[in-house]
């Protein structure tokens, strides 16, 4: 196990479909397989306005002037990202409905003509907290990262979108469930098996 590292990933995209709209910030902590951050970066990728909605330019705080100043081209942004992850480890992709993050990265990457750095499997926060809620007895009334970090005790009200601080967010609350969802040890009345027996 411990040859597996974790790259949590958010970003923040100008709408929803891939081939219509450009990633505009990337947050990303990478730790070690026991869930322990090694790294972290965040990165304002500069982006086409015409490929930016006016919805998701509101709800990220997008701000042509700030990118204009700030954004790195999305070479170079990929290059980083790259560069961040161990070569010696299988760095997994790790988030809150990650795949989405994926999809955009993944056609950036091949755009770009660069060699994809991650894992072809992807860990869900959504997924953890689904089944932590069979396991608890307790109904979900959505797979967003505010109701399972709200129901973790993390948040009260709404959750920012920016890609740094919904990475961090993912990953306090996947340590959450996690813990939650830890091994707990044989009761001391449970019938002990025959030596060689198997259930």
């Amino acid at each position: 196990m411990a040859e597996f590292a974790f790259a949590f990933l958010d970003c923040e995209f100008g709408g929803l479909d891939p081939e219509l709209h450009d990633i505009t910030e990337v947050g990303l902590i990478l730790t070690d397989y026991r869930l322990v951050e090694v790294a972290s970066r965040e990165w304002k990728v500069r982006a086409r306005p015409e490929r930016i909605t006016r919805e998701a330019a509101e709800m990220q705080g997008y701000d042509a002037a700030i990118w204009a100043a700030e954004a790195l081209p999305v070479r170079q942004v990929l290059g980083e990202i790259a560069a961040l992850c161990p070569k010696q480890k299988t760095v997994v992709p790790a988030g809150q409905n990650v795949r989405m993050d994926v999809l955009f990265l993944e056609r950036a990457f091949r755009a770009c003509e660069l060699p994809w750095p991650f894992d072809y499997h992807v860990i869900d926060l959504a997924t953890l907290y689904y089944a932590w809620s069979l396991v608890a007895g307790e109904t979900v009334q959505t797979l967003s990262l505010r109701q399972a970090a709200t129901a973790a005790g993390l948040v009260q009200g709404a959750v920012p979108h920016r890609a740094l601080a919904d990475a961090r967010l993912t990953l306090e609350t996947f340590r959450h469930y996690v813990g939650r969802l830890a091994p707990r040890g044989a009761p001391e009345d449970a019938p002990s098996m025959p030596p060689g027996s198997t259930r």
